[in-house]
């Protein structure tokens, strides 16, 4: 379900994500979201926006847990818009204390995300947000982190997915929102 409020941000989102050709590689068409940052009332208006559609369509969570880096852009503003902790989801060696793992296979390797023991509790019902779908190995891990925790993700959200990547496929038990699909990775 797509709220109407999506459809009316959409087009604003968009004028302000930047194609960067070529990068980090030949071939690679980057979606840059940071111009997207220069604009302060759009990006509070897009995170009142996803609160919104978290409140109508996810009902309760208990908290909202950002994926390293950009996670941490819109994750926190969606958590105080919705009155629940904000859950940082690091690589592996990042967060003090104790912490629970989840791995997760990239292009030449493995990489391990954390979160701090008890910033989710058996029960929780989180809600999951990063800025861009690619391959879903990175969204895969954090769900899998959180069910190791005892939570439950009730949505994931993204703001880009690169539809030809097939990120969605790792994601069959996961609700996943998508603000703006591309056809072209």
């Amino acid at each position: 379900m797509t709220l109407p409020r999506f459809d009316q941000i959409r087009p604003k989102i968009e004028a302000h994500i930047r194609e960067v050709k070529d990068f980090p590689k030949k071939g690679i068409n980057f979606r840059d979201i940071m111009p997207l940052f220069t604009n302060p009332q759009l990006v509070n208006e897009l995170c009142v926006v996803i609160a919104d559609h978290v409140r109508h369509t996810v009902g309760h969570v208990d908290s909202v847990a950002g994926l390293e880096a950009r996670g941490f852009l819109f994750g926190p503003q969606v958590a105080i818009q919705l009155g629940v902790p904000f859950v940082p989801i690091r690589k592996k060696g990042k967060l003090p204390g104790a912490t629970i793992e989840a791995s997760y296979q990239k292009e030449y390797g493995e990489d391990i995300v954390a979160i701090q023991e008890g910033a989710v509790k058996s029960g929780d019902i989180v809600f999951l947000i990063d800025d861009l779908l690619a391959t879903g190995g990175t969204l895969r891990a954090a769900a899998n982190l959180i069910q190791k925790a005892g939570g439950k993700v009730g949505e994931a959200f993204v703001l880009i997915e690169l539809a030809p990547l097939n990120g969605r496929a790792k994601l069959p038990d996961v609700k996943l929102t998508t603000l703006i699909s591309y056809d072209s990775a």
